[in-house]
């Protein structure tokens, strides 16, 4: 059945390339020292903890999709290697495609997860004028989705 694929997906695959995923990340930089702006959706994922299985499927997509955005903006200033940041991008967006192929092609995107990662984009890369700075927000803001994420994405197999 499809959400035994999904099940088997997630516990089997997701979480071994969640691994993967973290660490470009956290090679990245070191944590940054002044506070971000835009509040972090607890809520959203709070709401996710609760939905089915699909729309929880969907919520990690759409999340992986955000992040790989964020990423092709100019990063030219950021305090980390090219190749690490595009190795990480690679990594976000072949789990994005992989576990995209696990929901229906009708999903509806979280208007409040975009506008969330908007206000990143606009409040904190633009505002900053993309410096390093700004990145190393971003940096510590991406790390913790990808913690939520795949907490969210665990909850799957511990559910069934």
């Amino acid at each position: 059945s499809t959400l035994y694929i999904i099940f088997t997906f997630i516990s089997v695959i997701y979480p071994a390339k969640g691994a993967i995923c973290l660490r470009p990340v956290e090679q990245i930089t070191e944590a940054a020292e002044a506070q971000n702006t835009v509040a972090f959706p607890d809520k959203l994922y709070s709401q996710k903890a609760n939905a089915s299985a699909e729309d929880k499927l969907a919520f990690v997509v759409q999340t992986m999709e955000e992040v790989a955005a964020l990423f092709e903006e100019d990063h030219s200033s950021a305090s980390w290697e090219e190749s690490t940041a595009e190795n990480f991008l690679n990594v976000v967006n072949k789990q994005a495609e992989e576990l995209s192929s696990c929901i229906g092609s009708r999903k509806k995107k979280n208007t409040k997860l975009h506008l969330y990662f908007k206000r990143l984009s606009d409040q904190v890369l633009k505002k900053m004028g993309h410096s390093a700075e700004a990145w190393e927000l971003i940096r510590a803001e991406i790390e913790l989705h990808l913690m939520r994420v795949h907490q969210l994405a665990s909850s799957l197999t511990s559910t069934n």
